[in-house]
């Protein structure tokens, strides 16, 4: 199975960005605790629209995607993570193409 690369990008008030990017750290390492799943990840912000967050991640295959996908729900740092985002501007899933 091939990689799969996540691109998610959130709306988030400019007060909440540091605790969002600490959530997010939290929350991958929730992800890998059973085994590594996410391999690589970085936390973007927007360079002309400060209240935008993008998480990229590099997924092991699109199974372990929808496995935490049913995990979300019940992992300790998620709800908090969403309280704080304003806005979910984009979420997708791709495959390298070269």
């Amino acid at each position: 199975m091939s990689l799969c690369y996540e691109v998610a990008i959130f709306k988030v008030e400019k007060h909440n960005i540091p605790r969002v990017i600490e959530l997010s750290l939290l929350i991958f390492n929730e992800i890998n605790a059973d085994e590594k799943v996410i391999t690589s990840y970085d936390i973007l912000q927007k360079t002309d629209v400060a209240d935008q967050v993008c998480w990229q991640l590099t997924w092991m295959n699109e199974q372990a995607v929808k496995s935490t996908a049913v995990k979300w729900p019940s992992l300790p740092s998620t709800k908090e993570l969403e309280s704080l985002v304003g806005e979910k501007i984009y979420y997708g899933h791709f495959f390298s193409s070269i």
